[in-house]
């Protein structure tokens, strides 16, 4: 928008302008005119051009306006301002800054002209100053205006959206700085908890609102969230009406300072949901591994047996990671439980491997699945060690008939080649038995038939571990 500051009205006049302007030649003038405007055209009473200076890179298309009408040179609606700018011109009043478009190929140019009279009313002089770049920078303006004014509206209605879960949420859930454990923000639930009036609780601090003896309690499940990603619930002991809740703290950072976002829940005790506490005890005794995993089969849950058939130091550190760190092989095996689970509603006695730290080939297991109902459903493994079952199986030509039938068993617990290897070497092992007991165990003999030569034969049989087989009658 232009005002009184872009026109000479109002400005204080040169002192010395006789001294200093009175002796200027033609070209000192010229090079002023030229100066005070992008694009200067020199016009007669009637706003002909009569010449005109500009940078023709600067304005292609501008070139051959001499002898034409500048209201020529304008678009529809610029015609009226260049006739009030040459009427205001022959009546001698002080000049602003109008703008007006010049149609080009390329768009319009807008470009802010002043006239100025000279000669003694004869000729004007119309200074243009180019707005091209003024109008990219308020384009660009305009855009990161628009973008912060969505992301404006978008975060009024994300906080919205929080602050309505965040109220009517029956859990009592409060956020505490985590460096003075002043409580920042507490839903309804949490002041109907801990007995309190409405809107009492942000402002206070956490330790205040525990007993004594429940303080060091507090501070650790503090430092625990702040050290870990999933630290364990604590129970702790409110000083309003002694009431004992489990405690569950999350950490998280905002505006350069760290936060947590507590939630409470009232503790049961030994009488409350019968059965369900001896349940969860027995699981956690349970000698097979067990495992409660959420729907992209993320660790939620663990017993003992699970930790340490993983190597770990704890539950802590494996909640939130992928089941698939350590069962199957990456992507194949847990996919094709999944698929088992949807198709027939569990998955009974798979065969996997367990991969711990770098063992790439694995320990055999076997693993059993069910999923609970409804969207987004928990997974629930039961798995167990197999490697030392299959390597007390007692050798022998009895059981070989029984290991063709589980040959399919190894699909899942090792890769194709190693498969038909193993099918290769039972096929011999059985071949070479079928020839000594057809030949009354004549290694001579069982060679011939077998087409093998006699050091072939006794490397095979050394190798199948059927050396103790009677000597050759020869």
């Amino acid at each position: 928008m232009l005002t009184r500051k872009h026109s000479i009205e109002g400005k204080n006049p040169f002192g010395k302008a006789a001294e200093l302007f009175n002796s200027l030649d033609a070209d000192a003038a010229m090079k002023l005119a030229m100066v005070a405007g992008d694009i200067t055209l020199v016009l007669d009473d009637t706003g002909m051009i009569l010449d005109t200076a500009f940078d023709p890179k600067e304005f292609p298309g501008f070139e051959g306006w001499e002898g034409t009408n500048w209201i020529d040179t304008v678009t529809v609606e610029s015609r009226p301002k260049v006739m009030e700018m040459l009427a205001a011109a022959r009546r001698g009043e002080v000049q602003h800054w109008r703008q007006v478009n010049h149609p080009t190929r390329d768009g319009d140019v807008p470009i802010r002209y002043a006239v100025l009279t000279v000669n003694g009313g004869e000729h004007r002089i119309a200074f243009g100053r180019d707005l091209r770049e003024a109008g990219k920078m308020q384009q660009r303006l305009l855009q990161v205006q628009q973008s912060l004014e969505r992301d404006y509206l978008r975060m009024r209605q994300l906080e919205a959206r929080y602050r309505m879960l965040f109220e009517i949420s029956g859990e009592p859930v409060l956020i505490v700085e985590a460096a003075t454990l002043r409580i920042r923000e507490a839903n309804p639930a949490a002041h109907t908890l801990m007995g309190v009036r409405s809107g009492s609780l942000p402002g206070k601090k956490l330790p205040a609102l525990v007993e004594k003896g429940s303080r060091d309690t507090l501070q650790n499940l503090v430092g625990a969230a702040l050290a870990s990603e999933h630290a364990t619930p604590a129970n702790i002991t409110l000083t309003k009406g002694s009431t004992e809740v489990a405690a569950s703290a999350a950490a998280f950072s905002q505006d350069r300072g760290q936060y947590l976002l507590l939630k409470l829940a009232p503790h049961r005790g030994e009488g409350d949901g019968a059965g369900a506490s001896p349940a969860l005890e027995l699981v956690d005794q349970m000698p097979d591994a067990f495992v409660i995993a959420d729907s992209n089969l993320d660790v939620v849950s663990c017993n003992n047996a699970f930790v340490e058939l993983v190597q770990a130091a704890s539950a802590d550190p494996l909640r939130g990671r992928a089941l698939a760190s350590w069962i199957g092989r990456p992507g194949i095996d847990l996919e094709l439980i999944e698929g088992q689970i949807d198709q027939y509603g569990c998955a009974r006695n798979v065969s996997t491997v367990l991969r711990v730290g770098d063992d790439i080939d694995g320990e055999p297991i076997e693993l059993s699945a069910v999923r609970s109902s409804g969207e987004g459903g928990l997974y629930a493994f039961v798995i167990r060690p197999i490697g030392r079952r299959l390597r007390d199986l007692p050798p022998g030509s009895q059981d070989l008939p029984r290991s063709v039938e589980q040959l399919t068993d190894l699909v899942g617990r090792m890769s194709l080649k190693e498969i038909v290897r193993e099918s290769t070497d039972l096929i011999e092992r059985l071949c070479i038995e079928a020839a000594l007991q057809y030949t009354s165990d004549n290694r001579a003999s069982a060679a011939e038939i077998l087409g093998l030569s006699r050091q072939s034969l006794y490397s095979k049989l050394h190798r199948h571990g059927l050396g103790n087989l009677p000597s050759d009658p020869d």
